[in-house]
């Protein structure tokens, strides 16, 4: 493959959702259908939107190991990142990555204490396309 960062990062931007897991307090992991990320640094940082008071946040804050898959059917290939989150709650972060209509789901704004960002950076990935399987440390 002649550049799997670029590859990566347009499946990131052109998928409309993805899957994100965290490990409960039980040590079981915990997957769960994202949109798509708000902004990235290439593939080494990777930001979402998402309720403060969501199972997910809880178990970050706990354990913030986690992994990202993508999957783009058509193609039959996908992607799966595994990483650390950080849960930020500053106004600068939330400031960020706000778009318009999220209201819908914060409905006190950009201050709205249920809305937080979750960071994820990436330490290695495995990327999955025609019947081979390639390793990637980020």
């Amino acid at each position: 493959m002649k550049d799997i960062e670029k590859t990566i990062g347009n499946m990131l931007d052109k998928q409309s959702i993805c899957y994100i897991s965290s490990i409960d307090c039980d040590g079981f992991p915990n997957t769960k259908a994202m949109l798509k990320p708000r902004k990235r640094n290439g593939i080494k940082e990777i930001y979402f939107s998402t309720n403060t008071s969501s199972l997910k946040v809880q178990n970050y804050k706990n354990n913030n190991k986690a992994c990202v898959y993508l999957c783009d059917k058509r193609f039959y290939r996908g992607i799966m990142i595994k990483g650390y989150v950080e849960v930020l709650e500053d106004q600068e972060s939330k400031d960020m990555i706000w778009q318009f209509g999220d209201t819908m789901y914060y409905k006190k704004g950009k201050t709205d204490p249920d809305y937080c960002v979750l960071k994820f950076t990436s330490i290695s990935a495995r990327y999955y396309s025609n019947f081979k399987s390639i390793d990637i440390e980020i």
